[in-house]
């Protein structure tokens, strides 16, 4: 359905040769060339999972779910933009959890009066998340306080490192859980034969689909994030409001539709799978991933300090969904309070001032 958006990687690949001083088209250009490249290359991944089986099936979800972020956010960390990476990250998570789980209960609860999912598992992940978000806290409180105490400054980059191994070690933890040791809690309800499964692809072709989709990726992700601090400039708007809401979901766009989608045709196991489970993975797997890349990538580690306001977006982000998904059912009205929620969220970035980081 999006195959046609892919008019815009050769366009953004002439722009950036042609014309490098229109940076806002640049920009714009990129963005969308991205969503279509991040669809193919989750269409591949899934093909070579199907083939894998669930363990390592599972792996390769979770090595490649969020192989966009994280190419968009190695090419960001090689240019030095350490706080678009922190906002892109504090932006997936909080996409996931309140645009796309929104949606998909505020579309869903239009079409059926109430929706029903596996409330283990959907507390399961909200676990999950909460302790991403306390170990956000945690390394906000030691840079707050190096203003009186500077020693505690170069002890921040060490807790985060520190850290960053404890989450990939729970991301771990939580693979074999959801995978293994308790699986049927995340089976959902639809069953394997009632389920229309298109023919799967050769392994050579997902494997040419993959590496080709990850290239061009990689090609237009450098092209993207050298047009972001002019293209912030030009907008009047800071480089943390387009981390949070415009970096932050063009690697997931392809997994919006699918969740929305799958909401619709009455599969909200399938939709918060899509949602929360993807926030879980940005939190526990590509910003631990991204702090200990950073001691080989850029001139300077990168740390798990957010700023006040992010990590508190992140973790009231948290605790509505947890209110909301923690009863097992949906409808329209959690969908639009949710919706609602990013909103403020979106009107308050907006305000920042565009001489903020």
């Amino acid at each position: 359905m999006l195959n046609w958006l892919l008019l815009c990687v050769p366009f953004t690949l002439l722009l950036e040769f042609f014309a490098p001083g229109q940076h806002l088209l640049i920009f714009f250009a990129a963005a969308v060339a991205i969503i279509p490249l991040a669809g193919w290359l989750g269409r591949a991944t899934e093909q070579l999972a199907e083939r894998s089986g669930d363990g390592i099936g599972g792996l390769l979800n979770a090595t490649f779910g969020n192989a966009t972020e994280l190419i968009i956010a190695f090419a960001a960390l090689r240019a030095g933009l350490h706080e678009v990476v922190k906002a892109s990250i504090a932006g997936s998570i909080i996409g996931n959890i309140l645009l796309v789980l929104g949606a998909a209960m505020l579309c869903g609860g239009l079409r059926f009066k109430e929706q029903h999912f596996n409330t283990s598992a959907a507390r399961a992940s909200a676990g999950m998340l909460m302790l991403a978000a306390i170990a956000l806290v945690l390394p906000a409180i030691y840079m707050i306080n190096a203003q009186r105490a500077p020693e505690l400054l170069s002890l921040t980059t060490d807790l985060s490192q520190a850290i960053s191994v404890v989450l990939l070690a729970v991301y771990g933890l939580f693979l074999y859980y959801s995978l293994v040791s308790h699986k049927e809690l995340f089976a959902g309800e639809a069953k394997a034969s009632e389920i229309e499964q298109p023919p799967l692809w050769s392994i050579g072709k997902a494997l040419l689909v993959l590496g080709i989709a990850t290239a061009l990726i990689a090609w237009v992700s450098e092209i993207l994030v050298g047009a972001i601090e002019p293209s912030a400039k030009e907008f009047g708007l800071s480089k943390i409001f387009i981390g949070v809401f415009v970096v932050a979901i063009l690697g997931n766009a392809a997994e919006h539709a699918t969740a929305i989608s799958a909401a619709m045709k009455n599969r909200m196991d399938l939709a918060l799978s899509i949602a929360i489970g993807s926030s879980v993975q940005v939190a526990l797997f590509v910003a631990p991933v991204l702090v200990l890349s950073s001691l080989f990538i850029g001139d300077k580690p990168m740390d798990l300090a957010f700023s006040a306001g992010l990590t508190l977006t992140v973790l009231l982000s948290v605790i509505i969904t947890t209110q909301v998904a923690g009863d097992g059912r949906s409808d329209w009205l959690k969908g639009a309070l949710l919706l609602a929620v990013y909103a403020v969220f979106g009107l308050a970035f907006f305000f920042i001032p565009a001489v903020y980081p």
